[in-house]
């Protein structure tokens, strides 16, 4: 094989590892578990309002994601205004109508994986539903337990690395057009 195409090779090697954060002393990146379980929650004129919250304790990302509400049966054809209660980019807390719902016109209301960070409350701000609220609670966990087999590979990969030709930049050449 020429001395190119070996340093080539080399590159594209150190490129992969480099991209799987295993170069220059980091970490592979740790091992990441996602969790996603249904939710649900009823609004009416006898629970006017329900808080998703999670413990504060817990290490893991966890996100409301919304994708649908809707009128159920027994509800009235009134308006039927739902509000979330939720913290902004600044974690001051805001209240924004998200759904005004009517039996006659729009009895329901797709909201396409609209995404919250908890804690969250859902208030019906008028009307008196019932109006249910689906979507699903994803919990992202990273575990930072690295084993003593993967520390052994990273040093052995910094070995590698020690053994690898350095890339040469091209000869310029003269008298080319």
């Amino acid at each position: 094989m020429a001395a190119g195409a070996t340093a080539a090779l080399a590159f594209l090697s150190r490129e992969s590892r480099t991209r799987a954060g295993g170069v220059g002393g980091l970490r592979a990146p740790a091992p990441v578990t996602m969790d996603s379980f249904f939710f649900g929650c009823e609004l009416s004129g006898h629970t006017r309002s329900f808080t998703f919250k999670v413990e504060e304790e817990d290490d893991a990302e966890h996100v409301l994601a919304l994708t649908m509400l809707c009128l159920t049966e027994g509800a009235k054809d009134e308006c039927n205004v739902v509000e979330v209660v939720a913290r902004n980019h600044h974690h001051q807390e805001i209240a924004v109508p998200v759904a005004n719902l009517r039996l006659s016109c729009q009895p329901m209301l797709s909201l396409d994986d609209f995404q919250l960070q908890p804690p969250v409350t859902f208030r019906l701000k008028s009307g008196s539903g019932p109006v249910r609220i689906t979507g699903r609670h994803q919990i992202v966990t990273v575990s930072n337990d690295v084993s003593e087999e993967e520390e052994s590979e990273e040093e052995g990969s910094e070995e590698e690395e020690a053994e690898l030709c350095p890339i040469l930049p091209a000869k310029k050449q003269r008298g080319r057009p």
